[in-house]
């Protein structure tokens, strides 16, 4: 099934709602919105016609599309714009893929979690939580799972800043 065939599947499903395929390297991404993410997750693994019943992977993404101002230690600063969480679904039944993406504003990275449709994403939201600060709304347990607790920042943010020292240690050492 190639993935024009499975958006007009999802169209019938969310009529209201608005998306898009877009061309990308190694093949098309489903742009689709933040507040229907959960419900089209389990549509995308329980309707008989698709069967994503893998996810192979969900990633967080910087996009850095914000308005970037120098500070004046030279450093960067990122103003507006978009982080990103991007879903590789895999069916088994029928030997089909599709890549989900979502934009959130890098102010407040707010996204649904996925965890209850696929068991796998509980650590990768974790690891996009903690590396570019994008909240998980619903995760059973969203905490830093690479850094320590009292980790300042999120390093995977293309203006994130090395803190000076960590527990009396210098950073980086």
């Amino acid at each position: 099934m190639t993935a024009q065939e499975i958006l007009e599947i999802i169209k019938a499903k969310f009529p209201e709602e608005q998306f898009e395929l877009k061309e990308n390297i190694g093949g098309e991404i489903l742009i689709v919105p933040a507040k229907i993410l959960k419900d089209l997750c389990f549509f995308l693994r329980d309707d008989e016609r698709l069967s994503f019943d893998v996810l192979m992977n969900l990633s967080g993404l910087d996009l850095a599309d914000g308005e970037k101002k120098k500070l004046e230690d030279g450093t960067i600063e990122i103003v507006g714009g978009h982080l990103a969480t991007v879903y590789h679904l895999h069916s088994m039944k029928y030997n089909h893929k599709l890549t989900l993406k979502v934009l959130l504003p890098r102010e407040n990275p707010v996204v649904p979690s996925v965890e209850r449709v696929w068991r796998a994403a509980d650590w990768h939201e974790r690891e996009a939580y903690d590396l570019f600060g994008i909240i998980f709304e619903g995760h059973h347990d969203l905490r830093r799972i690479l850094l320590p607790e009292d980790w300042e920042g999120h390093p995977l943010r293309k203006d994130y800043k090395v803190q000076e020292f960590y527990q009396g240690m210098k950073v980086p050492y």
